[in-house]
């Protein structure tokens, strides 16, 4: 394993970990109105975000066209607000567990559809991996009570998942990781802050308290500003296929930090899942053995669920 693919594996899994671990802050908003707590999330991590650019600044924004500028609003809407709006909406009528064991196959749809767009066929190694994963993540959630909504919006959170890495590699490379992250955050609070004044109107925004202010700025100043640079920078060093593995850690994380918060148990399956989910993670990511730079990662280098406690992104 080279340096870069080193990189690369070390910056998913940090992304995985920052997710995974979140569960504590989204339970501490349970009140708050749900666009406008993201609309704010998202917008003061765009803030953040916007000192790191550096010299560059936004300069490369100019240089995209209608269609790309199309699909970061709609990795925005779908892998961001999208994907929160479904576990939310899963949750409803189904137990968390069931939304997080659709978002761990998402690996194995990664496996499958980006070398398809890509012209190519699948890695076998790569898609054994995705299925250990998938496995893994099933034993460490367990399944539910749910019903056909519950699953109807299980099926959305995965189609959130999947396109929050499939839609980001065509703009991953002319925009890097910082660039890419500071913009669909952007987007994401103009799409949040529309979603809240059509659905709650003048009830969509309000001053959060200060145990509500304290959990939206860890999860704008680090699940989303260190969590999403981490992320899409790890895709461009070992691509989207090898990457989406490590989002079976989430689940994984999640089920670890739960007794620290009181909000579940670690037991037998739950260590025999993290088990299952490493060795997939191993395999797939060329953990195991020494691998060059996989195919579809992206050539220049520059400069990111669910266990029973809900994780968003």
């Amino acid at each position: 394993m080279n340096r870069t693919h080193l990189h690369g594996v070390l910056l998913a899994a940090l992304a995985c970990f920052l997710v995974g671990g979140s569960f504590t802050a989204n339970s501490l908003l349970g009140d708050y109105p749900y666009a406008g707590g993201q609309a704010l999330r998202y917008g003061l991590a765009c803030l953040l975000l916007l000192p790191l650019l550096g010299r560059r600044g936004t300069a490369p924004l100019r240089a995209l066209t209608a269609p790309q500028w199309a699909r970061l609003a709609l990795l925005a809407a779908v892998g961001m607000l999208g994907f929160n709006l479904a576990i939310l909406a899963a949750e409803r009528t189904a137990e968390p567990a069931v939304p997080g064991v659709f978002v761990g196959c998402a690996p194995v749809v990664v496996a499958v559809i980006v070398p398809a767009l890509g012209g190519r066929r699948p890695r076998p190694v790569v898609v054994y991996g995705a299925l250990l994963v998938a496995a893994g993540a099933l034993a460490v959630q367990g399944w539910g009570r749910t019903d056909g909504m519950g699953i109807a919006w299980s099926v959305a959170a995965l189609c959130g998942e999947v396109g929050f890495a499939v839609l980001a590699v065509p703009v991953l490379a002319p925009l890097g990781p910082t660039l890419l992250s500071a913009a669909v955050c952007g987007i994401a609070a103009l799409e949040g802050a529309a979603l809240g004044l059509l659905t709650d109107r003048a009830g969509w925004l309000r001053i959060p308290d200060a145990v509500e202010a304290a959990a939206l700025g860890w999860q704008a100043a680090v699940v989303t500003v260190v969590g999403f640079v981490c992320w899409y920078a790890g895709i461009q060093r070992i691509g989207a296929e090898r990457a989406t593995l490590f989002s079976g850690l989430i689940p994984v994380f999640a089920a670890v930090t739960a007794p620290l918060a009181g909000t579940g148990g670690y037991g037998f399956a739950q260590l025999g899942g993290s088990l299952l989910v490493g060795a997939g993670v191993a395999l797939g990511s060329g953990m195991l053995r020494g691998s060059g730079r996989p195919a579809d990662t992206l050539t220049r280098v520059p400069e990111r669920t669910n266990s029973r406690p809900r994780a968003t992104r």
